[in-house]
């Protein structure tokens, strides 16, 4: 096993003990959550050693950096969901449509479209798609606000190339996770109402997976706490 690889293992030990004793915690099973390891500014080689190590939930946030390295780990034989959590410009869409399995970021009635349109033309099966929540309604971070969530989860349900599976956000800075996860719960509940299958929440990183955990959700994206201290992006 190389130097890295053996960081890895060790970082992926202590987080999975976090989740597992989260979810004891919270009365849950841990097989119940996915660890989505969040490896932007990280080179492929990290995601084919995650891979080795049992992890095969990948996630990205910028698709200039996605797309490549999506494509160097797929020439490597090495098979893997890629979840792309990042803003996503519709002028992206056709690019994250070719290699994502599920997007957590779409945000407005536009962006579903564009999204829909390009997975139509890009894949020969439905693009799983999850409504980004902004819990405080903060300009500059994405998200709809709670009360645009209906409409755009209409949107991304009219898609025919597009599946809606859940809702998706980051807990503000301002705010206490737990009321923050609390809220994105709420608003879960109202999807599923009118659509079931919509049961994905994806919320948690590493400072605060133990607040997501109780909250119930069922996605953690986890990048430093598995990675290490991100590199200067430039």
């Amino acid at each position: 096993m190389t130097a890295r690889r053996a960081e890895l293992a060790d970082n992926l030990e202590r987080v999975r003990a976090r989740i597992a004793a989260a979810c004891a915690a919270a009365g849950r099973d841990p097989a119940e959550l996915t660890l989505v390891a969040v490896t932007k500014t990280y080179p492929a080689a990290d995601v084919i050693h995650l891979a080795a190590l049992g992890v095969q939930d990948i996630g990205e946030n910028r698709d200039q950096e996605a797309a490549p390295k999506a494509a160097e780990v797929a020439r490597a034989g090495v098979a893997v969901r890629w979840h792309f959590v990042g803003r996503l410009q519709r002028n992206k869409c056709r690019s994250v449509a070719r290699y994502a399995d599920l997007v957590h970021s779409v945000d407005s009635v536009r962006l579903a479209a564009a999204l829909g349109r390009a997975a139509a033309q890009e894949r020969d099966r439905p693009l799983e798609v999850l409504v980004q929540v902004s819990l405080d309604g903060a300009p500059g971070r994405g998200g709809a606000v709670a009360d645009e969530v209906p409409a755009v989860a209409r949107a991304v349900a009219a898609e025919p190339a597009l599946r809606l599976r859940g809702v998706m956000a980051v807990a503000p800075l301002a705010w206490r996770p737990e009321d923050a996860f609390a809220r994105l719960g709420e608003v879960a509940a109202q999807i599923r109402a009118e659509y079931p299958q919509a049961e994905v929440v994806s919320a948690g990183m590493s400072a605060d997976l133990e607040a997501a955990v109780a909250a119930g959700a069922t996605h953690l994206r986890i990048g430093s706490g598995l990675l290490g201290e991100r590199p200067m992006l430039r």
